[in-house]
């Protein structure tokens, strides 16, 4: 399996092969280490989050930067988006709050910047020669 996994073939295409169901072939991934391991973004968003606050630009760009953190390699142009938007947060001393009614907004940032943060780290990532 892990041969045909490196040769790219789909969890359909090896469900087929192996006659199992694709639910079969992630438990056996999972259980030979052949899986990515799920990233992990509470960190980066702390908050219960609406809905319809899930796919906005703020939960977006800080979930990219988790993924940097985790070490995830995310399309140049949506690195770039978060880090412009954090980086102009932190140059002019924000920070961004979640409330479930209003959703995510700009409120003046403290000595623990939820941004500062999470871009502190993201940084840090992307320095480390890995």
């Amino acid at each position: 399996m892990a041969r045909l996994i490196a040769e790219g073939w789909s969890n359909a295409d090896l469900a087929a092969r192996f006659g199992v169901t694709e639910s079969g072939i992630l438990q056996a991934k999972r259980a030979a280490g052949l899986s990515k391991r799920m990233t992990d973004h509470s960190r980066a968003l702390p908050w219960k989050l609406r809905r319809e606050h899930n796919q906005s630009g703020p939960a977006t760009n800080l979930r990219n930067l988790s993924s940097v953190t985790q070490g995830r390699t995310i399309p140049k142009e949506k690195l770039n988006t978060a880090l412009r938007w954090a980086n102009h947060l932190v140059e002019n001393g924000l920070d961004i709050a979640y409330d479930p009614e209003r959703g995510f907004h700009e409120v003046p940032a403290t000595a623990e910047s939820h941004v500062a943060s999470v871009l502190g780290e993201a940084l840090a990532a992307l320095e480390s020669p890995n």
